[in-house]
């Protein structure tokens, strides 16, 4: 548990892979072939997660315990982490196939989905300290379906542009003051800056 390293690790990839990526790896998968392709998979993913979730611990996705931890021997932790990865790859490549070309009303929810993520943990918590869970039509078919679509919508509610004003203060601070302005653009700003920065510049040179 230290520094959750398991956890940076096992999500570093993901971080990796978002940085190399260039323009042209984002027009593969946006080809007609790929995204009908990408249904079927999408369709497939969505009813094999609806019967594992009641057999399978949902610890593994919080990448913090080791397989002994979850009650199964060690050598099981490599593969289930690698097939993880794997499928959230594979659904991370059908989204971005499916991310339409034109502009539409939720175009701009994505410049706020850390909201969405950061502040939808306060009513997963809350949820589970007034025991709304308890409820049994939720543990029914269509009470897992409803809350699907209920989360979903508390979701895209909270990457609006009102959320994102409300707690900008907190998500997106002003941190001008803990940053040393760039040399460059201090002295540009500074009367007769460029020009004396050059001359030092030469001198040094000709030192």
């Amino acid at each position: 548990d230290d520094l959750d390293l398991q956890r940076v690790l096992q999500f570093l990839p993901f971080f990796v892979l978002g940085l190399c990526l260039k323009p042209e790896h984002f027009q593969l998968v946006r080809r007609r072939e790929v995204r009908l392709l990408a249904v079927p998979v999408f369709a497939c993913a969505l009813v094999f997660a609806y019967w594992a979730a009641p057999r399978m611990n949902a610890a593994w996705f919080y990448r913090r315990d080791s397989a002994q931890e979850l009650g199964v021997p060690g050598w099981v932790g490599v593969p289930m982490t690698l097939g993880m990865f794997a499928c959230s790859l594979i659904l991370v490549a059908c989204f971005f196939a499916w991310i339409p070309r034109r502009h539409f009303w939720f175009t701009a929810l994505g410049a706020g989905t850390l909201y969405g993520y950061l502040l939808h943990g306060f009513l997963a918590k809350g949820s589970r300290f007034w025991d709304w869970y308890e409820a049994d039509w939720m543990h029914t078919p269509l009470g897992a379906i409803a809350l699907t679509f209920v989360a979903g919508a508390i979701v895209t509610v909270l990457c609006t542009a009102p959320v994102q004003r409300a707690f900008r203060f907190a998500m997106e601070p002003k941190m001008e003051w803990a940053f040393r302005r760039d040399s460059a653009a201090l002295d540009k700003s500074a009367p007769g800056g460029g020009r004396s920065r050059s001359r030092a510049r030469r001198k040094v040179r000709r030192g």
